[in-house]
């Protein structure tokens, strides 16, 4: 096994800042194959992501969490890519229903600090109970979405996952995003249309007024301290972050370059 760190994936994505998320798509692929997933949430960026592994013919499956406290509409959106991107979309659930953890823990999304034990549990939980399958996520976020994305990384290290992740709409602005949804038929939740510019539980998720945030509408009740539910590392303190462990051969191609082992 080898290290790869942080550092040496902030030095390989300078060089990857020009390019398309097509490209970013296809050398993630080349590189993991199918030790590969996406993961959507099945929100407008997700879906853009969701399109191009489709339009670009890629064996890459889409993971979604579903926290059993899903919009209907969200849980349609997903039915409806699988069905006619083609896709893999393989649904993960925690282990406890709502109805059960409401009972064993009563209801946790009222604070701060239960909001974000709610959150591991039916969002975080059900990703850790795949971690050794896969040695990669594709994401879907976006600097342009603001906040603590406003300089979320091309590629970053999930070291509770053991995995990178890939963020190839990083770059991706709004007009870039606007024109991609005009060119090509993407599916998408019909709950953007309704207000809600990022979409979670039902339990916890409003629409935007306009002149807020775009997340404003994220555990509104808990006031600002609640933006995010940690699936995605990077919108967390991650403290130091040094490295994970991957086989020597992968971190070589991942980095492009050759290992020369001296006995």
């Amino acid at each position: 096994m080898a290290t790869l760190t942080q550092q040496q994936l902030n030095n390989l994505a300078k060089t990857f800042d020009d390019r398309t998320p097509d490209e970013l798509l296809r050398w993630a692929f080349q590189t993991f194959g199918s030790r590969l997933a996406a993961l959507s949430a099945m929100q407008q960026s997700g879906s853009i992501v969701a399109h191009m592994i489709s339009r670009l013919k890629l064996d890459i499956p889409v993971l979604f969490v579903d926290t059993g406290v899903m919009f209907q509409e969200t849980l349609e959106t997903r039915d409806r890519i699988a069905k006619e991107y083609g896709v893999r979309v393989r649904t993960l659930s925690p282990s406890l229903t709502m109805s059960q953890q409401t009972e064993k823990y009563g209801v946790l999304y009222l604070s701060v600090e239960g909001q974000k034990e709610c959150c591991h549990m039916r969002k975080v939980e059900p990703l850790l109970a795949v971690k050794g399958q896969f040695d990669a996520f594709i994401g879907s976020l976006r600097r342009a979405d603001g906040g603590r994305r406003g300089d979320c990384p091309i590629l970053a290290l999930d070291m509770e996952m053991n995995t990178v992740r890939i963020n190839p709409l990083a770059n991706f602005t709004d007009e870039q995003l606007e024109a991609y949804l005009a060119e090509y038929p993407v599916i998408v939740n019909p709950l953007h249309h309704q207000g809600y510019s990022t979409i979670g539980c039902n339990r916890c998720t409003t629409p935007v007024l306009p002149g807020e945030p775009k997340r404003a509408g994220r555990w509104r009740h808990l006031g600002p301290w609640s933006q995010y539910c940690g699936i995605n590392p990077t919108d967390v303190d991650q403290g130091s972050t040094t490295g994970i462990e991957l086989s020597q051969d992968l971190v070589d191609r991942i980095l492009g370059q050759k290992t020369d082992f001296m006995i």
